[in-house]
């Protein structure tokens, strides 16, 4: 069995069957079926069920795709090795970013661009989560998120702290005469709507923001939990809440109809920070853009 047949056998588990994966591959049916057959009479098991109308993996198959998905990811890593020992930086930076980090990326894309102008960007957007599932199947390089990082599976990150952001209360402009001039105090939010970030499995900034409250002396008065900034931007826009951001956030919204202000009365931070898996070769583009934000 070598490579060109495990990315065959990819491909048809991938499509679920045989003339749809041939055509992905751009190549006959008939000498992918048999490429199969070789692989199976191999191994000697049935790696698909092929009684319905999609082939599905066997056990045995099944434990193949996961066996082969890695083999393949680390060859394609060392592959791209040993071509970066003679090439410059060049080629695509792939990176995940959490909404409330997005105005950290244009500064630094900006200068780094300008030091390496033959690299291109695919920016993705997603929870913990998504970008989690997506950094462990190698779609993206490296994640710029909030800390502690909230994601499932077993993979192992290194982690880049970058400096903490300060909270900041985000309110709608007419709410402004309520509060002190230029600035808020924590309990002075315990009877406005509140609106909260938050999502089935993120929670770690709600939680901090809650904590947060409590420790003044309040329970806030959360009328929606909503798992987009832009959703709660918005609401707070049409007057119908207020809430509690880092003040990065913001950098990215600057409408009239909402007013940021500082909170006088707390010291709690956000933490940020940049991700990459530890068991796989780092890209050069990704690795100088990790220095760029070091230095």
């Amino acid at each position: 069995m070598d490579i060109r047949q495990l990315r065959y056998f990819m491909a048809i588990a991938e499509e679920g069957g045989i003339t749809r994966a041939a055509r992905v591959l751009n190549i006959e049916q008939p000498p992918l079926s048999r490429q199969l057959r070789q692989m199976e009479q191999e191994l000697g098991v049935t790696l698909f069920d092929r009684s319905g109308s999609r082939l599905k993996l066997t056990p045995a198959g099944e434990r193949l795709r996961q066996r082969a998905q890695g083999l393949l990811a680390q060859f394609h890593e060392t592959v791209q090795e040993v071509k970066e020992l003679e090439e410059g930086v060049r080629g695509v930076l792939s990176i995940g970013s959490v909404v409330s980090c997005i105005s950290l990326l244009p500064p630094k894309i900006e200068v780094f661009r300008e030091r390496y102008p033959e690299v291109t960007f695919k920016i993705q957007e997603g929870d913990h989560y998504q970008l989690g599932e997506q950094l462990e199947k190698r779609s993206i390089d490296l994640i710029l998120a909030r800390l502690p990082f909230e994601a499932s599976g077993s993979a192992e990150h290194a982690v880049l702290p970058l400096p903490s952001d300060p909270f900041v209360a985000v309110i709608p402009a007419p709410w402004s005469g309520r509060f002190s001039p230029g600035r808020i105090r924590m309990n002075e939010l315990a009877d406005v709507p509140f609106l909260s970030l938050k999502t089935e499995k993120t929670t770690g900034m709600h939680e901090k923001v809650m904590k947060e409250c409590r420790e003044h002396g309040f329970e806030p008065r959360v009328i929606g939990e909503c798992s987009s900034v832009a959703i709660i931007i918005a609401l707070v826009a049409a007057g119908i809440g207020a809430t509690v951001f880092p003040a990065s956030v913001m950098a990215s919204f600057t409408l009239p109809q909402i007013k940021t202000l500082p909170i006088a009365d707390t010291e709690v931070q956000s933490g940020v920070g940049i991700l990459w898996l530890t068991d796989r070769y780092l890209p050069k583009t990704a690795r100088r853009f990790i220095q760029m934000f070091a230095t």
